[in-house]
């Protein structure tokens, strides 16, 4: 009777793992550890951030003259403009009184253009006789028949109309000179009157309009409009620092926000270099596709997609951190091994490892590594075999799963 009570009592104790120098005594059985086969999966990982959406780039339209009231609005908040399209139309009277001038300042240039030509060929005129007299009277003189001071005053003479000829010729270039600057100051003019109208250097959405009728234009006060250039949008989303090695431009990148109907893809469009020193964040902006429905300002999140592959995983419980590196305790013939691994993707509570780590069909062990030391003998136990388990009958064993 004592035996029997004996041998009940010791099949009631749990087993407990054996130490990795000792060996199991005949008749004791082994720790039962669960245990998960090695499969190959395609694991994706994927990075969580938030942020503000804006517009990829902001442009402000300023008058490009000064000091002309506000005639005419023809674009509000909330519309879509062309290239070129006429925002705001400014008064042109002042303008049109400048231009009339610059007319008659260019027709009195030219006027005196003319004159000096004609004074230019009459002084040419008046030194072609005077050599032909200057020429004659030194003739004479070599004859004898003219005085040498006849001779004098025609070479004096001559020269006279050679300087009135040098004079008519500079007072034809002051005066085309002249001509050249009205016709500039008319042509500035013509500028400014086509910057009367305000136009917008690019298309997209207007999203802010701080012109009003009547108030006089100037660039050195808040943009008569802004607009959101090409109406292209970005999240710009914060990213803890230690997920920025992560990022490549080119990536993609899944985002909801209040208000779509459903989710938006976008691309990894640039990270940028800095790091806020408070936050210790930096900051991805993900360029999105066009959208009614996406306003700057809204708050939205965004699932970005690190990379993609096809490698043998094992459950992420079955990952252990060690001053080395990363490990995971293997299970071959019932003896646990320790091997050191690299954890590529980590994707719904699975870890992909590197190439060569581990094959398809090796059992690591998922639960109670921290209990299991290299070298012992374990009964592995996996899902597959408790599921095919008979359920015990007449007493209850204790559980050794685990």
């Amino acid at each position: 009777m004592r035996q029997l009570f004996a041998i009940a009592a010791l099949a009631a104790l749990p087993a407990f793992p054996l130490l990795a120098e000792d060996q199991p005594a005949p008749g004791i059985a082994l720790p039962a550890i669960h245990v998960t086969p090695v499969t190959m999966q395609d694991l994706t990982q994927r990075l969580i951030v938030t942020g503000l959406i804006a517009a990829v780039e902001e442009v402000q339209v300023q008058p490009l003259i000064e000091g002309q009231p506000i005639e005419e609005l023809r674009a509000d908040i909330g519309d879509y403009v062309e290239t070129g399209a006429v925002l705001a139309v400014l008064s042109s009277s002042s303008l049109d009184l400048q231009r009339a001038q610059s007319l008659a300042g260019l027709a009195q240039a030219k006027a005196a253009i003319a004159q000096s030509e004609a004074q230019q060929i009459e002084a040419r005129a008046a030194r072609d006789e005077a050599k032909r007299v200057s020429e004659r009277t030194a003739r004479l003189e070599a004859q004898g028949t003219a005085t040498s001071a006849a001779s004098d005053s025609a070479a004096a003479a001559l020269q006279a109309a050679e300087a009135r000829v040098d004079l008519a010729h500079e007072t034809l270039a002051a005066a085309k000179a002249q001509a050249d600057l009205a016709a500039a100051q008319l042509a500035n003019v013509d500028l400014m009157l086509t910057r009367t109208e305000v136009k917008a250097p690019y298309g997209g959405r207007i999203t802010a309009r701080n012109a009003t009728i009547g108030a006089v234009a100037s660039a050195q006060g808040m943009p008569m409009f802004v607009l959101e250039k090409d109406g292209a949008l970005e999240l710009r989303a914060d990213v803890p620092e230690a997920a920025l090695p992560a990022l490549r431009t080119g990536q993609p990148a899944r985002l909801r926000a209040a208000g779509l109907s459903g989710p938006l893809d976008g691309t990894m469009r640039l990270i940028e270099p800095a790091i806020d020193t408070t936050t210790r964040q930096g900051r991805a902006r993900i360029s999105l596709p066009p959208e009614p429905s996406l306003r700057a300002g809204m708050f939205a999140e965004a699932t970005i997609t690190l990379a993609q592959d096809h490698l043998a995983a094992v459950p992420l419980s079955a990952i252990s951190s060690k001053e080395g590196g990363e490990m995971l305790l293997r299970v071959r013939d019932g003896i646990v091994e320790e091997i050191p691994v690299v954890v590529m993707i980590r994707d719904q509570g699975l870890a992909g490892l590197a190439v060569g780590d581990q094959r398809p069909g090796d059992l690591v062990i998922t639960r109670a590594g921290a209990f299991i030391r290299p070298g012992e003998k374990v009964n592995p136990v996996t899902e597959a075999s408790l599921a095919a388990a008979p359920a015990p009958k007449d007493r209850a064993i204790p559980d050794q799963v685990q």
